[in-house]
């Protein structure tokens, strides 16, 4: 090809690809966020097929709507509006979530019961395949999260385990699915017992859980629990002990509620706002950008991402606060942890499943630390007792004795959780931080503590992650720049970015923190 020719090209593609004038290298972005739509009609066909299987009850459902009313309007779905009805005591505000909720509850059989004067004492373990009432059943506006358990020893046919604690089952659909760029998302093998009822579904494992994504009337659904993909022991599952478990919980699936609403756009990502007046002191080290030598043996480097996933309250209650590692900074000549510049600390070396890292394994989230009471402090700031905050309204998922809580918000344009880390169990147990529980945003919920593993298991910090709903199902995503947005706000001042930090020489071997090396457990609380 003509020389000039190559160069034109080159050039014309350098013009092309190279971001426009106004767009500045610290520019925060919005998520992009993809709508479903669902198939109703499907929806009612495959009710009215269920409600079949029991005659008696079959004339409690109207499957003739209403035609000159608006496909939202309860009185177009007379039969959504029964079942939601029936199903609302055992899953309140089911008929919140604008997709169809999918449970091991086969609404059929229970209201046959009913009918035939079964008394209301029965478990209604009797009904969901033999799974324990729903620990947590949370409906929304963008779908719906639900975790239910099986006892040790419950279900006819299920083989022995060595597991010997109840397994929980999550299964979660959504109408509104993140846009990652996600090179391991969409494998998985097909499961050949579940291929008649779920066509597409695939099952894998990611992140610590074995994994079943399917997709019904339009809709993504995963059903998931959480395992080690190992030998099975008596206090950790193996995932080949979970397979039975999740797939007797996928065939046990009935439609039990669930609305039509109006119907949702895609929502494209866009520039972030961001205080206009600059922060006289706040600085911070560009997303990625993770202490040198800090990714692993094999020199990973951090996973830059820009992207605001959500406009949250700080999770610290008072400013100044700090982000840094906790496992490598202090390894650094002269550094410390309680100063500005922040640093990203995402995919530094850890053994947990981690997608967005390069490596595939890494930390999940942030560190960040209070700054030290002041010496002349006059508001009585205790350095045992700084607070910790519910970032949005949102509800807890958490059972008792867990050392992680889970925020999560479930609104039109949101699908979205927040984990927080090192609190300690036992206080969070007493303030009654546990699943189900509503809490406001800027609520107090904790103190910034120093628990893993027991108290005095690591320094005191709180660890802080963000997991998305795609169509893998909750997946980690990089929580630096949400912070710094968020700390952003919580100062009114816009920070100034600097760096990055300089690696080093290249003839000098890094050699990972012993409690780095050591520490294999893949389950919660190890070391993050």
């Amino acid at each position: 090809m003509n020389s000039k020719v190559v160069s034109f090209i080159s050039c014309w593609l350098a013009v092309l690809l190279s971001p426009p004038p106004s767009a500045h290298a610290d520019e925060f972005r919005t998520p992009s966020i993809s709508a479903m739509r669902v198939e109703w009609r499907a929806v009612l066909d495959q009710l009215r097929q269920e409600i079949s299987t029991r005659p008696a009850i079959a004339s409690n459902f109207a499957f003739a709507g209403q035609r000159r009313v608006p496909a939202t309007d309860p009185r177009a779905t007379p039969a959504l509006v029964q079942l939601n009805a029936l199903t609302s005591p055992l899953f309140p505000g089911i008929a919140r979530s604008p997709i169809p909720v999918l449970l091991p509850f086969d609404p059929a059989s229970y209201l046959d019961a009913r009918k035939s004067g079964a008394p209301d004492s029965l478990s209604v373990a009797r009904y969901q395949a033999d799974f324990r009432p729903a620990d947590v059943f949370h409906a929304g506006a963008s779908g719906y999260d639900v975790v239910f358990s099986l006892d040790p020893g419950a279900g006819d046919g299920m083989p022995p385990r060595t597991f010997a604690k109840p397994v929980e089952v999550q299964i979660s659909g959504s109408i509104l699915v993140y846009d990652l760029a996600d090179r391991l998302g969409g494998k998985g093998e097909p499961v050949k017992t579940l291929a008649a009822q779920f066509p597409d579904i695939r099952r894998f494992i990611r992140e610590g859980y074995v994994r079943y994504a399917f997709t019904r009337f339009g809709i993504p659904y995963v059903v998931s629990i959480q395992c080690l993909d190992s030998a099975p022991r008596p206090k950790r599952l193996a995932c080949r002990e979970a397979y039975p478990v999740a797939e007797r919980f996928l065939k046990a699936l009935h439609i039990a509620g669930g609305q039509p609403s109006r119907s949702r756009s895609d929502v494209a990502s866009d520039i972030a706002e961001r205080p206009a007046a600059a922060s006289a002191d706040f600085t911070y080290r560009p997303s990625g950008d993770i202490v040198a030598g800090s990714g692993g043996h094999r020199q990973q480097g951090g996973h830059a991402d820009f992207t605001v996933y959500s406009q949250i309250r700080f999770p610290l209650e008072k400013a100044p606060a700090f982000a840094h590692s906790q496992s490598f900074a202090r390894r650094k000549a002269g550094a410390t942890v309680d100063v500005y510049p922040w640093q990203d600390n995402f995919c530094e070396a850890r053994s947990f499943e981690v997608g967005q890292c390069t490596s595939g394994f890494g930390h999940q989230g942030q560190d960040i630390r209070p700054g030290a009471c002041p010496a002349d402090s006059k508001d009585g700031c205790d350095p045992k007792q700084q607070g910790v905050v519910a970032v949005r309204d949102s509800i807890v998922i958490r059972s008792p004795q867990q050392q992680a809580a889970t925020l999560q918000v479930n609104t039109r344009t949101e699908h979205i959780r927040f984990r927080y880390m090192h609190m300690n169990p036992s206080a969070m147990d007493a303030d009654g931080l546990l699943n189900g529980r509503r809490v406001s945003e800027g609520e107090k919920i904790g103190v910034v503590s120093n628990y893993l593993d027991h108290p005095n298991g690591t320094s005191r910090h709180l660890h802080f992650d963000v997991q998305v709903f795609t169509r893998d199902g909750w997946l980690w995503v990089n929580p630096y720049t949400t912070l710094v947005s968020a700390y952003e706000r919580l100062i009114r001042g816009r920070g100034h970015e600097i760096g990055p930090e300089p690696g080093p020489a290249s003839a000098v071997a890094h050699a990972l923190p012993d409690d780095v090396v050591h520490r294999i457990d893949t389950q919660e609380g190890g070391g993050n």
